[in-house]
């Protein structure tokens, strides 16, 4: 007996469901269309292939890197290529995939909804993503944008203006799909639960998105903002960050960094609630401290708005304003450390199954611990004065973007693939890539802090011959990295074609998305769901929960003996 072909619990008015309605076919997921579901994949197919076009950049940048000497890419090129990979990983992978797949195609399912509270809206932002990405590559063709994912002026303003100017317009779109999805999922969530739902049993994926809204909506406006006041200045001869027009620069970093220190919450907090659903789920235990969790979500949503200053220790500022932001930048580790210390705290003492949502979830935590604390000492300012720009910023940075947010993309598309495709993984090949995965991004990565403590600049196509060891065994780790992209490729295709029929509940998981048939109905729901047990209550007096003990102990006799 197979783990999908286990007996289901589901409450018994689930028990005798109607036929479900007719399934969308493959070619509605290539026009518009409004089900909340179908966005959400389009949006993760969409981010996935700008995933590896930036990967793709990225192993160019490694292959120039491994020597000394500009013989692959030019300067030229190697700062379109930077800039567009950097772009490209934040505004059209991990934000779009976290917030728009997930928060999309899951909210509606979680809290009983039909759909999204308006989902023409959700519509229209999915599609400012497609010509925002077009915008960014046809950029390369005009030179491409060459100051950076930060682009600070004056570099901004002196580099090439065809190109920088379209990646300007790309950010700004992206940026108007993100504020029309916030308004979208704070609504949803506060307006569209079932009856039954209550804040105190709200799913903490739901609490996330709330936060991560909330966060979107005070800080976007701010970026779009500066980057128009930066498009007038390349192109209609402002002066707004012109020095020479009276203009100040650090203005426009005030402006950059109001929102992309909190980018780093949003593309964050929703893997934190992606965390908070498979980690119990997979261990067979209550969540430890949902509401210290769900809280917690929250505080970071408002001390995040006020730790930006830490990437301008550099710039000028006065001691005063080091002083606050390094506190206040301190202060922000503790509701993180909260999180941190709730799913240790739930993993102990739990039956673990060592399945591929888990084993990236354990490894998302050990990724984002050591980034979590490089990220303690980048907030000091007299520790930051001396490895700023260098690659210790850049081996923080990836420890807790690529460890934290991708590791936990990676952990949320294994738990839900049964959910969407109605089919299971093959498990064989979801370990084999969270080992390539693990091991290729902490030899890219881990050595970079060296690189960083010795002095090595980022951003940079040639440097001291004395970094080329170290820089060849980086470029070693990024092309494991990059062929740990294969096994997944293949799993998800083949499995989605060819798996295991993966049932109504094959995680036995407790959140309403498992009351429905997977994939699910165009409605979600065939009945209306029912709340019969909290989203967390495993080995709980909860309905089935004697037979679920009996179930789990033959599967566990049946593994030990094959």
């Amino acid at each position: 007996m197979t783990q999908a072909e286990l007996p289901l619990h589901t409450p018994p008015s689930q028990s005798q469901g109607h036929q479900h309605p007719e399934k969308w076919s493959w070619y509605h997921y290539f026009w518009y269309n409004t089900d909340h579901k179908v966005i959400g994949i389009q949006y993760l197919v969409t981010s996935f292939l700008f995933y590896l076009i930036a990967g793709v950049m990225a192993l160019f940048m490694r292959a120039e890197l491994s020597t000394p000497d500009v013989d692959l890419l030019s300067p030229e090129l190697y700062n379109a290529f930077l800039t567009n990979h950097g772009t490209m990983m934040i505004f059209f992978w991990v934000v779009p995939a976290a917030i728009g797949g997930f928060g999309n195609y899951l909210i509606p399912l979680m809290i009983g909804a039909k759909d999204m509270a308006f989902p023409n809206l959700n519509a229209i932002a999915f599609w400012l993503n497609p010509p925002a990405g077009l915008l960014l590559m046809i950029s390369l063709f005009f030179g491409g944008a060459q100051s950076g994912w930060t682009s600070y002026p004056p570099l901004s303003l002196i580099t090439n203006n065809v190109g920088q100017s379209l990646w300007i317009l790309a950010i700004v779109l992206v940026g108007s799909s993100s504020i029309m999805g916030s308004v979208n999922f704070l609504v949803t969530i506060f307006k569209m639960r079932v009856p039954d739902m209550t804040w105190d049993n709200l799913p903490l994926f739901c609490w996330a998105m709330v936060a991560t809204s909330i966060l979107a909506l005070f800080s976007t406006p701010v970026l779009a903002a500066g980057l128009v006041l930066l498009l007038f200045d390349i192109n209609f001869g402002t002066g707004f960050f012109r020095p020479e027009m009276g203009g100040n620069v650090v203005v426009y970093q005030h402006l950059f960094w109001f929102y992309s220190h909190p980018a780093v919450y949003l593309m964050i907090l929703p893997i934190f609630g992606i965390m908070s659903e498979v980690i119990p789920t997979h261990v067979r235990k209550p969540i430890f401290g949902y509401k210290a969790i769900a809280y917690s979500s929250l505080a970071i949503c408002i001390v995040g708005l006020f730790v930006w200053v830490h990437h301008m220790f550099t710039s000028g500022t006065p001691p005063w304003m080091r002083m606050f932001f390094t506190i206040s930048t301190l202060i922000v580790a503790v509701p993180t450390g909260v999180k941190i210390f709730s799913w240790v705290a739930t993993l102990w003492g739990g039956k673990i199954r060592y399945t591929s949502p888990l084993l990236f979830g354990v490894g998302l935590l050990a990724m984002f611990v050591f980034g979590g604390l490089s990220g303690v000492t980048l907030g000091t300012a007299p520790f930051d004065l001396h490895v700023h720009d260098t690659y210790y910023v850049v081996a923080h940075f990836h420890y807790v973007l690529f460890g934290g947010s991708v590791f936990g993309i990676y952990a949320a598309i294994y738990h839900w693939f049964p959910k969407i495709t109605g089919r299971m993984y093959n498990e064989t090949l979801g370990r084999i890539h969270f080992v390539l995965t693990f091991i290729g991004a902490n030899l890219t990565f881990l050595p970079m802090h060296e690189l960083g403590l010795k002095g090595m600049p980022r951003r940079i196509a040639m440097y001291d011959p004395q970094f080329t060891t170290i820089n060849q065994i980086c470029t070693y780790g990024s092309m494991l990295l990059g062929f740990s992209v294969l096994p997944f490729m293949v799993n998800m295709v083949w499995s989605w074609m060819k798996g295991q029929p993966a049932g109504r509940n094959p995680w036995r998981a407790l959140t309403l998305e498992w009351q429905t048939t997977s994939p699910p109905a165009i409605e979600n729901f065939d009945e209306d769901p029912i709340l019969w047990a909290g989203p967390y209550d495993y080995g709980i007096d909860t309905q089935g929960a004697e037979e679920e003990t009996v179930e789990e102990m033959l599967e566990e006799v049946k593994a030990e003996v094959s």
